[in-house]
């Protein structure tokens, strides 16, 4: 966010690049994006940073440059978040609701509420929880059951997982780029609202974001996030093996990845090479168009099968109405869509930001890999976890011990004495007490 409270700024850092937005919502809910920046950056490796300094520079870079076009000053960003050590999990919990009263948006929070309290491994934090549906007696199913009356009342919730120190890592960046984190969002679910339509949510899709460290994947049915993973690798490990199997230096396979790659094998010309400059000394090479296609196709095969492996897991393999939409800067190879359909049987595209508008980034708004940071302006402050609060201080509430006072100060203020206030009740200390006791345990965020 900027000095300008209509506007939302947001920083996808990503394995390949750092991009930022700026946005403005407007009352009808609709995100105007008012500019975009990216700059090539490597400090971070299947979603973890790892150079921290990298990144802080990069980041700087774009918010400087969107600062001195748009004439603003940024202070609050949200943030993409994945990495190979996110993991979701589903969660139930039930709650009774008093006799003669209807279900409130009290019990709906208590329930979000608790979803929080589960046993976490050690590092791990909850980036968000997300609710799925609930059932009230017997009635499952429900999405809405605020009015309902009923005696029992269940919801059940996706939890997305990550670790306490790559959070930390990302804040470290941010605050040294002089900035405030004013949120974190798993990167498929921001990807998702930027590209996919209501219909393809209720219909049933899957949302692949193929980045060049991760490929983050989300399914939605019947208008509902139902499942999320993060394959521990992406682009990268393409351009790994067109150098390996090619023997050329890293940026001419990338370059040769985006301006002649295909996925399948059977749409590249049998005819045509492209020729590679040697390093000096050594004459340069050609690398025909088939064994380039080949080479890439064998490792996007790999990436689908772990795409449709997720999709089994889910339970939602048959459910699937809208198939599969692809974004991310993996997402532009040729024919990855025709070789999904071949593999999967799944409807396939590739996706552009279209739940967005924008003038003065139309040309930007089409391209796949800046799905992820446009998306971070849409669903900023939606979904729950994401908005970062101050956590409370341990013992904060303790009263503060009173200074002694001497037996002259006493007959000053005419005997009279100080007494603490007491507590009301023996259940509240008890109460207080424990979750004291449990809060020491708890591993508690450093700044950095």
């Amino acid at each position: 966010m900027s000095q300008d409270m209509n506007l939302i700024a947001a920083v996808d850092i990503g394995s390949a690049k750092v991009a930022a937005a700026v946005g403005r919502k407007h009352s009808d809910g609709q995100v105007e994006v008012l500019g975009m920046e990216s700059v090539k950056c490597d400090g971070m490796k299947r979603g973890v940073v790892f150079n921290v300094e990298e990144i802080v520079n990069a980041v700087r870079m774009v918010v400087s440059a969107l600062e001195q076009r748009l004439n603003i000053k940024l202070i609050d960003v949200f943030v993409s978040v994945s990495g190979f050590n996110v993991r979701a999990i589903g969660n139930s919990c039930y709650r009774f609701i008093k006799q003669d009263e209807l279900i409130k948006s009290f019990d709906l929070e208590q329930l979000l509420q608790d979803s929080y309290r589960i046993v976490l491994q050690p590092d791990e934090k909850i980036l968000h929880v997300v609710p799925q549906d609930y059932a009230v007696d017997h009635e499952k199913g429900v999405k809405k059951p605020i009015g309902y009356s009923g005696q029992r009342l269940e919801g059940n919730f996706h939890v997305v997982i990550g670790t306490r120190s790559d959070v930390r890592k990302i804040e470290k960046c941010i605050e040294r780029a002089g900035l405030r984190l004013n949120g974190l969002i798993f990167t498929p679910l921001a990807s998702a609202e930027a590209v996919l339509s209501d219909e393809e949510k209720e219909a049933g899709v899957v949302m692949v974001d193929i980045g060049a460290g991760t490929t983050d994947l989300a399914l939605f049915q019947d208008g509902v996030l139902r499942y999320s993973a993060v394959i521990p690798f992406g682009g990268n490990v393409v351009t790994n093996d067109i150098k390996e199997g090619c023997g050329v230096l890293q940026k001419h396979a990338e370059k040769m990845k985006i301006q002649f790659g295909s996925a399948l094998g059977t749409m590249a010309r049998e005819d045509a090479v492209v020729t590679i400059p040697g390093i000096s000394g050594w004459e340069p090479k050609e690398i025909a168009f088939k064994s380039l296609a080949c080479i890439i196709q064998a490792r996007m095969e790999e990436i689908i099968e772990l795409i449709v492996h997720h999709i089994e897991r889910s339970g939602y393999f048959d459910k699937l109405g809208a198939g599969i939409v692809f974004t991310g800067g993996g997402s532009m190879l040729k024919h990855l869509v025709e070789l999904t359909k071949l593999k999967t049987g799944f409807d396939a595209r590739v996706g552009g930001v279209s739940r967005a508008r924008s003038f003065e980034e139309e040309e930007l708004m089409r391209v796949p890999s800046f799905a992820t940071v446009a998306g971070l302006l849409v669903s900023a402050g939606k979904y729950p976890g994401s908005v970062i609060t101050r956590e409370q201080e341990l013992f904060e509430d303790v009263e503060k011990e009173e200074p002694r006072v001497s037996k002259a100060d006493r007959k000053k203020n005419n005997g009279t004495k100080n007494k603490k206030p007491k507590r009301d009740k023996l259940e509240y200390i008890t109460g207080d007490l424990f979750s004291r006791l449990a809060g020491m345990f708890e591993e508690k965020d450093t700044e950095m």
